[in-house]
């Protein structure tokens, strides 16, 4: 990250703001001063600000839904939604870096998006999970969790944090099935992104590998050289690879289920890296990776049986051995870090693909889906597994990939406010404290 980066105020460290351009919340901002939110749609639409939280293993990723539709609304009606709308856009949107380690990608925003009766605009950011302690800090210290009356989540940290989210910021974090978030998210944002999904043609040939967008439901693609006849219709195969690996056949909106997984994802890699190649990030290793050739490292069929072993239909540089070579000392002595790293690498992506096309084959799947965060900056891993996918299926199987990779959970999230929203007004009525008619304000829906 640049150095100009680095000094954009940090979502996760102590907070300071040295651009007198970018206005940012001070220490003595008094947000009780902001009207109290009111309903306006339906008792079951929650109020300004709208999260959707997904904190995995290795990142958090967290989106944010920006309304563009109040000139639609009576200001009497809206008037506490847009002093928080405003707050919230100059501490959030105006910037892309917050530190050395919140990223906000600009890239993915999605524009003119329709989210339980609202218009608006989805903003992206993530961060390492291991900041987490740092940002719940950082939301008390600035008064903004008095602004969110509800927080929907998923991920293995939606119930690591929730004890302290509920000590320290007296918030609850409505906990979902990760799984169901994903889907949602995948097909809500497929809905919204002509161009959300692609694959790669002609993969590992340099001069003629490619970017195709493939069309989602029928929709039609801006590639004007691409022949895709349909979409991406059920079922398909998820393959989700974060820190681990799920694999979730979809045959409908509703109608999916977990069919395999594995724990040798993105985390082993990053962390074989950190510890063989002395790798700070994710994104050092990926790009040490991208410098080293794993054949240095990696035992081929070739190495074995001095050429193709046609009777299988092994192809010669097909690795037969993950690190097969380092178990030789003038071996170990001419692998370079990088090799080392690309190789790790190679093994990750060999064994995802293994996975994804044997539950194919058993699910009779042909269209397998990649997503999550070991893909971010990671086209090596792509094109091999397009690559894979082809040639073990012999053309049957497709490899595709999406443009916002691993922020589908905190997407799938965001559709769920109007749930909670709702069973919390149901259980306000069972208990008497509200009648189903009355227009409740946001205190009367607060923690």
């Amino acid at each position: 990250m640049s150095s100009e980066a680095a000094k954009q105020p940090s979502l996760l460290e102590t907070h300071q703001n040295d651009d007198d351009d970018v206005q940012d919340l001070q220490d003595g901002d008094d947000l009780s001063c902001i009207p109290r939110r009111q309903r306006f749609l339906s008792l079951s639409v929650p109020p300004m600000p709208w999260f959707g939280l997904d904190i995995g293993g290795t990142l958090v990723k967290l989106v944010y839904f920006e309304p563009s539709d109040q000139a639609e609304f009576p200001e009497s009606a809206i008037s506490g939604e847009i002093e928080r709308v405003k707050v919230i856009h100059r501490y959030l949107v105006t910037n892309k870096a917050y530190g050395e380690t919140g990223v906000r990608d600009g890239h993915l925003e999605l524009s003119n998006v329709h989210i339980n009766g609202r218009q608006g605009t989805i903003h992206f950011i993530r961060f390492p999970s291991c900041r987490m302690p740092n940002f719940i800090s950082l939301t008390k210290s600035k008064g903004l969790a008095y602004m969110s009356s509800t927080v929907c989540a998923t991920g293995g940290g939606a119930h690591k944090y929730a004890d302290i989210a509920q000590m320290e910021l007296n918030v609850k974090l409505h906990k979902f099935d990760e799984l169901e978030s994903l889907i949602q998210g995948i097909e809500f944002v497929a809905k919204y992104n002509p161009e959300e999904c692609y694959f790669w043609a002609n993969p590992l040939d340099e001069d003629a590998c490619k970017r195709v967008t493939w069309p989602w439901s029928g929709r039609t693609s801006s590639d004007p050289e691409s022949t895709v006849p349909d979409g991406l219709q059920y079922p398909y195969l998820v393959v989700n690879m974060g820190s681990g690996v799920s694999v979730v056949a979809v045959y409908g909106p509703s109608n999916f289920r977990r069919v395999s997984g594995s724990s040798i994802g993105g985390g082993f890699f990053h962390g074989l890296c950190c510890l063989l190649c002395d790798c700070e990030s994710f994104d050092d290793a990926i790009e040490l990776a991208a410098q080293g050739d794993n054949k240095k490292v990696d035992k081929l069929v070739r190495d074995i049986y001095g050429g193709d072993y046609e009777l299988f239909g092994l192809p010669g540089d097909t690795v037969a051995a993950s690190f097969g070579h380092m178990i030789s000392p003038e071996r170990r002595k001419e692998a370079s870090k990088a090799d080392l790293a690309r190789a790790a690498l190679v093994t990750v992506t060999n064994n995802i693909g293994s996975i994804a096309i044997n539950c194919a084959r058993s699910e009779q799947i042909d269209r397998i889906l990649f997503v999550g965060n070991f893909l971010r900056v990671n086209p090596i891993a792509a094109k091999s597994l397009s690559y894979a996918m082809d040639y073990w299926s012999g053309g049957s199987k497709k490899a595709l990939f999406l443009q916002h990779e691993g922020y589908f959970g905190a997407v799938g999230c965001l559709e769920k406010l109007v749930v909670v929203t709702e069973l919390r007004r149901q259980e306000r009525v069972a208990n008497g404290h509200a009648t189903s008619e009355e227009s409740l304000d946001e205190h009367s829906l607060s923690r």
